[in-house]
């Protein structure tokens, strides 16, 4: 069975949680060896759980969430001009 990167991305968490059977691990991990965009997927989805996992918090600047809100807006609608 070789598997391609959509079906790579379906079993990241069971591949994480260590829930895979031994021959779809095996073919994951061959996938994985070779897949430099798969990796990356699998360490951001590592990274993702590592900090939903910190119980830590973090007090933000004043005004940030405004800073970002415009920011974003701004992204958003450069990107519906660019696409035009």
């Amino acid at each position: 069975m070789v598997l391609d990167c959509k079906h790579v991305w379906d079993h990241i968490s069971g591949y994480l949680d260590g829930g895979l059977d031994p021959e779809l691990l095996r073919e994951v991990q061959r996938h994985l060896d070779h897949c430099e965009i798969c990796s990356a997927v699998l360490d951001s989805t590592r990274n993702i759980l590592v900090l939903t996992a910190d119980d830590r918090t973090f007090t933000l600047p004043v005004g940030f969430s405004e800073r970002l809100h415009a920011r974003l807006e701004k992204a958003f609608l450069e990107g519906l001009t660019t696409d035009a």
